[in-house]
């Protein structure tokens, strides 16, 4: 058996098969089943190089801590958080870094319910720095103006809105990101976290099992 966190588990472990962990992570989450994880053991495991088979770009909000809300260890996520989950070039950069050059199988971008950077952009917040961060989220509340409430597990259009707003705003700046995605060689995740169920929407997922992959290269 590979141990998990090598070099040769990351390589072998494909884009869906790094969603289904991600999937069945938050489902142990939720039902508080959480795997016991022993955080001396994996610093020591993690000791000579991090193998992690996602990156995720989520939101600073302190309730969103993407290793419990998945059952990660150390070494498992790439995590980047910044207040709305909006992108920057910082951002483009750190996720090219980790599907590139360490070989993350999985890109999710994940929103939340009653998030306050978006509470705040529809309420025309301006402050400090706060305000070019703010205007970033402004498309995704007009975005979600066109859909109906009851399109989504959660009612919170805009949070979704904003999630595929990241996600798109990666794939059109990053042509590192769009080519290995169009190769199949990572898997693209956007989904929206509950804060009062712990429950994770995987609502988008562009990520291709390896059957559904060889039956699109026969075509």
């Amino acid at each position: 058996m590979m141990r998990k966190h090598s070099k040769e588990y990351l390589e072998n472990l494909t884009p869906y098969q790094g969603y289904e962990i991600l999937v069945e992570g938050n489902q142990r989450f939720v039902e508080n089943l959480s795997v016991n994880h022993d955080h001396l053991e994996l610093i020591n495991q993690t000791r000579e190089g991090q193998y992690p088979f996602a990156v995720i770009l989520s939101c600073m909000d302190s309730r969103t801590s993407v290793e419990l809300i998945f059952d990660q260890g150390l070494g498992d996520l790439f995590s980047i958080r910044i207040a709305g989950n909006i992108v920057n070039n910082d951002i483009i950069a750190s996720i090219e870094y980790a599907v590139k050059y360490v070989g993350s199988k999985v890109l999710m971008v994940l929103g939340h319910t009653e998030c306050g950077a978006i509470k705040s952009a529809k309420a025309g917040v301006e402050d400090g720095h706060i305000t070019d961060l703010l205007k970033r989220i402004q498309p995704s509340i007009s975005k979600a103006m066109l859909k109906d409430e009851h399109d989504h597990m959660f009612t919170d259009n805009v949070a979704y809105a904003n999630v595929e707003n990241s996600l798109e705003e990666i794939l059109t700046r990053s042509s590192i990101v769009k080519d290995m995605f169009e190769k199949g060689e990572i898997g693209l995740v956007g989904g929206v976290y509950n804060i009062e169920t712990g429950k994770v929407d995987f609502f988008k997922n562009l990520t291709k099992s390896k059957k559904k992959q060889q039956l699109a290269a026969k075509v």
